[in-house]
């Protein structure tokens, strides 16, 4: 199959990870617990789902409870891919003010907000901006205001983090991230590719009225991680005209999983080159070696 076989515990994952991005973009209740329902059926097997979909096809999975023909499909097609093509469509239509308003004490206009004058696309940048000061400098969030809503998203990141120690047998583990070499490797084949026209294209959600399939959206492997690369869709993007710069990684290897952005630097002594937000003095390593093993 070219991957793992994943474990019920990543498909799990995955069908939780679906149900958090249609509860952000407000879908049918009952779709949103089919999937929810759906994971804890997973969780529940006694027998690993990779290997009934691979010895009986999958439609073995609907004599499962709360495994209906259409969950059934997706666990089948990220067993034999490796990954889920309903999560990574929705993780390009989902609005970062759609994910925000999840968090209670977040409303429609002040998630707008949010996004509109905070560089934060995630509820992991969220939480960053609310202990950095940033967040208090967005209009109608004073400090006790911002206190609790840094109460509101401990709560809600720590179930995300209860099933990462799930995934690792209970036990939390070091974060991990790809290699920045790795990171601006697949950048490039991405916008080399998108250029070109030869990949697959979505239509986001947002700035798109007429559901136009626009962005294009690329999947690979590097370091045995596994990558979805888009173009950045936020309205600070598209304010700077940086929809075709800036590119958003998102990685998963073993039930770790997060994102990154790649941007080109504007100053300084990267300028002009690709950097990695927030792993700028790794990058100024890499092209140092580079540099120097050129020469």
């Amino acid at each position: 199959m070219g991957h793992g076989k994943p474990t019920n515990d990543q498909i799990a994952e995955v069908l939780n990870q679906i149900a958090d991005l249609l509860e952000a973009k407000r879908a049918d209740y009952f779709r949103i617990q089919a999937y929810r329902s759906g994971a804890q059926t997973v969780r529940r097997a006694d027998e690993p789902l990779a290997n009934m979909v691979q010895e009986r096809g999958e439609e073995a999975l609907e004599e499962l409870p709360d495994i209906g023909e259409g969950i059934a499909s997706v666990i089948a097609s990220y067993v034999r891919r490796g990954r889920s093509d309903v999560l990574e469509r929705l993780k390009g239509e989902v609005a970062p003010e759609d994910l925000f308003t999840q968090v209670p004490g977040i409303g429609d206009e002040l998630a707008r907000r949010i996004a509109d004058e905070l560089e934060v696309s995630t509820l992991e940048e969220l939480e960053e901006a609310a202990h950095d000061g940033r967040l208090q400098g967005v209009e109608g969030l004073g400090p006790e205001r911002v206190r609790n809503l840094r109460v509101s998203l401990a709560g809600m990141l720590s179930t995300a983090a209860q099933r990462r120690r799930r995934r690792a047998g209970g036990a939390e583990e070091p974060k991990r991230w790809p290699s920045v070499e790795a990171l601006l490797d697949v950048d490039t084949v991405y916008r080399r590719k998108a250029e070109e026209g030869s990949l697959r294209k979505i239509a986001p959600k947002r700035f798109n009225p007429e559901g136009e399939a626009w962005l294009s959206i690329f999947h690979t492997k590097r370091e045995g991680w596994e990558f979805t690369a888009l173009y950045s869709n936020t309205k600070r993007a598209h304010d700077l005209d940086k929809t075709d710069d800036w590119v958003v990684l998102y990685y998963k290897r073993d039930g770790e999983d997060g994102q990154a952005t790649v941007v080109t630097e504007t100053g300084g002594g990267l300028a002009g080159k690709r950097v990695v937000r927030g792993r700028e003095s790794e990058c100024r390593r890499f092209y140092d070696r580079s540099s120097s093993a050129e020469q």
